[in-house]
């Protein structure tokens, strides 16, 4: 299993400087990968393209990219620009978002969520793998082709979390990209109907990319305090709730990674076990304190093994 790291999203004026230091910081430690959410911050493929210039030898992803807001000729394009800045390292991880962004924030509408993945994938693959396409579906409409250059392949991940939407991604992209799923789920939900509905279709097996909140720590009381805190949220949003009911967790910060080196290690090896192909930690210890240093120095061991 590979491990990597989620970035965070500076704030000020510096924020790619900052962000181009941590970037540079979990390809030193020997992470394999690193990844940015598409939330209310910088843009996550904008900020990959111009951090992952300047910083070799790393993959670079989202975990993800909201669909509803861009079509998928937009996306293509802007993810095979991406793709060239950062030397083909981009793995591109694109996903619903949430009822409350796409149609509460936003003005979208939520209806019909598998109809317009299986559509916008139509749409989206084709285009990175450099075919024209001409797609009239229920929920989008698309007649193009990109010049945009390309450097490699620019895999694609769904976030999916149901089944029907598990059963897409394995059938027509390269696997799934999870948030607060633990590895009962994993093991027993996520990998079987991915992993099925990938052979089916002839594909080869599906990369699993599960990310958890990390701390490594002698007071895991107050790291599960302050997890139950931060990521409050997503206990409340019904897709990530589904998959915290699924593995018997109260609320985020059951299913986040917290305790001593050899704890965190066990709970990383479960993900192992349970099918994940790729651990992506959410460090969430405070910066420069010694929980952050000791997390990241374990996950650097981890990944060199």
């Amino acid at each position: 299993m590979r491990i990597g790291t989620l970035l965070s999203s500076p704030e000020g004026s510096d924020a790619f400087a900052k962000l181009r230091d941590a970037l540079a910081r979990a390809a030193d430690d020997g992470l394999a990968s690193a990844w940015m959410s598409n939330i209310f911050g910088l843009d996550a493929l904008t900020a990959l393209a111009v951090v992952g210039s300047q910083v070799p030898g790393i993959e670079v992803g989202t975990a993800v990219v909201p669909t509803y807001p861009r079509h998928p000729v937009a996306l293509a394009q802007q993810a095979l620009t991406t793709a060239l800045a950062a030397g083909g390292r981009l793995t591109l991880g694109i996903g619903l978002s949430h009822k409350v962004v796409i149609e509460d924030m936003l003005g979208y509408s939520f209806e019909r969520p598998a109809r317009h993945m299986s559509e916008y994938l139509s749409v989206l693959v084709p285009l990175l793998e450099g075919k024209p396409v001409d797609v009239k579906g229920e929920t989008l409409r698309a007649a193009a082709g990109l010049s945009t250059p390309r450097l490699g392949r620019v895999p694609v991940l769904v976030a999916a979390l149901g089944p029907a939407m598990l059963r897409l991604a394995g059938a027509h992209a390269d696997g799934t990209v999870l948030w607060m799923t633990g590895p009962a789920t994993i093991r027993d939900h996520i990998v079987p109907t991915i992993g099925t509905a990938a052979a089916a279709a002839g594909r080869p097996e599906p990369r699993v990319v599960a990310s958890l909140p990390v701390c490594v720590t002698d007071d895991p009381a107050t790291a599960h305090a302050q997890a139950g805190k931060i990521f409050a949220i997503y206990g409340n949003l019904p897709s990530y709730r589904a998959m915290l009911d699924r593995e018997g967790a109260a609320g985020p910060a059951d299913v986040a990674i917290i305790g001593d080196e050899d704890t965190v290690s066990a709970r990383i090896a479960d993900l192992a076990a349970a099918g994940t192909t790729d651990f992506v930690a959410n460090v969430f210890a405070a910066p420069d304190t010694a929980e952050e240093r000791r997390t990241r120095t374990l996950l650097s061991a981890l990944a060199q093994g």
